[in-house]
């Protein structure tokens, strides 16, 4: 067994674009994959502990990622994933989480707004300043990397100037222009894409009118958005399974998985006017799919530590 850390993981300097790609191949495919909903235990109202178990039978692996969430702790998600051989059920790698949830997350966001997105989009709200939204914005300027961009950042603390700086060491940083904004409502309020990568909201964060036709949605932790529920032309979501317990599901006006817009079975976006929302809940199937890819990427380098856990050789042992 393989034991690939944070730092080692962070050795192999993978480029945005590939974790894109990275993306798109597991939503074209994901209808070979084996993927149960994921189990959500949440002891206290900010406290959780998920489970996300999938198997990529066509990529011969398997496995499960532990996220968990204390606010409390710095930073507050942690996550661990045990990589599988499909064929043969061998333990093949315990890798640190974080990375890997990171970029996988910012990389499906930016494909739901390469996807569904107006055309010619630049301005760009983003709530909530943290690892997601920084991964977001990093894949969003390796896929249009000649495009002048308006970003909208709502004012946290000193996150927002932590944001500007982080934005600003980016590649094609000359075409972004950074403009700090004091409210939900403004950050909102003349957004063509809406980034929310907030963990937790416990209330709707703007009005039905704060949302411009057109404007595309993308509430990474899902939180903040119901009231958008009830009125949006098209909503989509990762996984159905994953959102169909939501409280306004049955009236949403249309509604699709977004490998069903891949696949050609859906519809995406019709016009510059329709106001969609794309809920990403976080599939398992891309954690595993990055875990296997790294884990290669890792053999190739010679990176990571082996190990063993020993395991019982005989089958009577006790």
């Amino acid at each position: 067994m393989k034991i690939l850390t944070h730092t080692d993981i962070m050795k192999l300097n993978i480029e945005p674009i590939q974790c894109y790609k990275w993306v798109g191949d597991m939503l074209e495919n994901k209808g070979n994959v084996m993927l149960p909903a994921k189990i959500s235990m949440k002891p206290t109202e900010d406290v959780f502990y998920n489970v996300m178990p999938s198997i990529l039978p066509q990529d011969n692996s398997g496995g499960v990622k532990v996220v968990t969430r204390y606010p409390s702790r710095n930073p507050a998600l942690d996550s661990q994933i045990l990589l599988y051989d499909y064929e043969t059920g061998r333990l093949k790698s315990l890798l640190d989480g974080n990375y890997i949830t990171t970029m996988r997350t910012g990389a499906v966001a930016a494909h739901s707004i390469k996807l569904l997105s107006k055309k010619g989009f630049n301005k760009i709200g983003v709530i909530g300043l943290g690892n997601q939204a920084r991964a977001t914005l990093k894949m969003l300027l390796a896929l249009f990397p000649d495009r002048n961009i308006v970003l909208k950042l709502l004012k946290y603390k000193d996150q927002h100037l932590l944001f500007k700086e982080y934005i600003n060491s980016l590649p094609n940083s000359e075409r972004v222009d950074c403009v700090f904004c004091d409210s939900y409502k403004d950050t909102v309020k003349g957004s063509e894409v809406v980034i929310s990568s907030v963990t937790y909201l416990a209330e709707d964060i703007c009005e039905n009118d704060c949302y411009e036709e057109g404007c595309l949605v993308v509430p990474i932790h899902t939180r903040g958005f119901i009231n958008c529920d009830l009125f949006f032309d098209k909503i989509y979501a990762d996984d159905t399974d994953h959102v169909k317990g939501f409280k306004y599901f049955k009236q949403f006006k249309n509604f699709a998985e977004v490998s069903d817009i891949l696949n050609g079975t859906a519809e995406g976006r019709r016009n510059d006017s329709e106001r969609i929302m794309v809920y990403n809940i976080g599939l398992s199937m891309h954690d595993i799919y990055f875990s296997e890819k790294i884990y290669q990427l890792a053999e190739v380098q010679g990176i990571g530590q082996e190990t063993s856990l020993k395991a019982p050789d005989d089958k009577f042992w006790i």
